[in-house]
């Protein structure tokens, strides 16, 4: 592996080659003619431009992905995370053309990718799960609500084909449900460029907890520990950290054991992170597989001390576990991390715009920044809103906390509207304090505040 080709955009396009550069081997991003102005553009050895502003004509666009690996002369393909990274039919082409494409291999993004199929096999191997349906034909709204009405509302309409909350949407009964499963299903095409989908049995106030995963191709399988990702709005993560607070360390250490013994006996490869729900009541109950990098997982970099990007990209290539990682890691202090979004904060309607001051904390002993975007660049209202990430890391939760409050309230941002109020008054609640966010809670941090403000 010498050259790699980077297919994706923003803060994912930067973290990836950022990895590449540092393993020593030449980089290609590509980018839609949206993005031609984003800084690591500039920065990597080769810039390709994939097509006009819309991701399916660009950054979905397989033809032309292909395309640009072939006149550069790319010999791997990281797909970051999003757009194209859970299509086992873009990863198949890939190796199809002779190169390598940096992910787990196509069978298991095929078997785990699939939200779905994942559940069923994931239950064969014994795994606790909620109540859910296989993929319903979308053309048949009466068979959908057959299902619905067996499974039991509320229901959640989850996309077969993509992961990370996009295109997630509840529906409280029948009545509502025709309207809600359009609206998933517009939006799953749009992100995922697969409208199918399924229906899971709602459960109410859970936390998110999740655990990643590195797997080389010979049957090791390491844990790098959990993360907690209940602070959510609408199903998309707003803040996560990792360690998960206030919860039974052996449950979570068993349970990522548990989580081992099943990928090495399946023959998982490469990176994977295990999503859970968790109540105090009913313990975990398995939600999905993301057979991906993940948006947060610099936390668990953070914590671990391992660079997950360099050790997915050396074990896609073929390196063996031991060789990569070595020993497991101990897990080191506390990490959390803010998604800062391109979004009214009182509306949460997205705001694009021109980055007129864009001023971010420098990155520094317990401070980590990860952003695509520089000031005068344009938050184009094509892509995910997300225009950086910030990671905090300190001894203790509530040290990481104040470190994070701090580098939020130090950044400066003009020219568009950003989530950060929202983010600083969750990080101020007693709720959060305390390590009792649920999947719901943040939903109720806005509504109380909303309820003050009125009166």
């Amino acid at each position: 592996m010498k050259k790699i080709l980077i297919a994706n955009r923003g803060a994912a396009a930067a973290r990836v080659l950022r990895a590449v550069k540092a393993l020593g081997l030449q980089s290609v991003v590509v980018y839609s003619e949206a993005d031609a102005d984003l800084p690591y553009v500039r920065q990597a050895d080769e810039s390709v431009c994939v097509g006009p502003a819309p991701a399916r004509e660009s950054y979905l666009n397989q033809d032309a992905l292909l395309g640009a690996m072939a006149r550069c002369g790319a010999d791997a393909l990281h797909p970051g995370y999003g757009f194209l990274s859970e299509n086992a039919e873009f990863a198949r082409r890939v190796e199809a053309a002779g190169h390598c494409f940096i992910g787990p291999s196509a069978k298991w993004i095929d078997a785990l990718g699939n939200k779905a199929a994942a559940r069923a096999l994931m239950q064969r191997h014994g795994l606790p799960a909620g109540g859910s349906t296989g993929v319903l034909p979308g053309d048949d709204m009466a068979a959908v609500c057959r299902a619905a009405e067996a499974l039991g509302f509320p229901v959640l309409i989850k996309p077969a084909g993509g992961g990370g909350g996009i295109g997630m949407v509840p529906a409280e009964n029948a009545q509502s449900l025709p309207a809600c499963w359009e609206r998933a299903r517009v939006m799953a095409e749009k992100a995922f460029g697969d409208a199918s989908l399924y229906l899971e049995r709602y459960i109410q106030a859970p936390r998110h907890i999740e655990f990643q995963f590195l797997a080389d191709r010979y049957g090791n399988v390491l844990s790098l520990f959990e993360r907690d990702c209940s602070t959510q709005r609408r199903y998309q993560k707003v803040i996560e950290e990792a360690p998960a607070p206030a919860i039974d360390r052996k449950a979570v250490a068993d349970m990522a054991d548990r989580l081992s013994a099943i990928l090495g006996e399946i023959g998982y490869d490469v990176i994977g992170t295990v999503e859970m729900l968790y109540t105090p009541d009913s313990g975990f109950s398995f939600l999905e597989v993301n057979t991906r990098l993940q948006v947060e997982h610099a936390i668990s970099e953070a914590v671990t001390g391992v660079d997950i990007v360099q050790a997915q990209i050396r074990l896609a290539a073929g390196e063996m576990l031991s060789s990569v990682v070595g020993r497991k890691p101990a897990l080191t202090g506390h990490a959390i991390e803010a998604r800062v979004y391109a979004e009214d904060p009182v509306r949460f309607l997205p705001s694009p715009g021109v980055l007129k001051v864009f001023d971010l904390p420098g990155a520094g002993p317990g401070l980590r920044i990860e952003t695509g975007y520089a000031a005068g660049n344009r938050v184009s209202s094509h892509y995910d809103p997300m225009v950086a990430k910030i990671i905090a890391l300190a001894d203790t939760r509530e040290a990481a906390t104040r470190a994070l409050i701090g580098a939020l309230d130090s950044t400066r941002v003009e020219g568009i509207k950003t989530n950060i109020p929202m983010i600083l008054q969750v990080l101020r609640s007693e709720r959060f304090g305390a390590g009792a966010m649920t999947v719901d809670g943040l939903q109720a941090l806005i509504s109380t505040q909303a309820s003050k403000e009125r009166a």
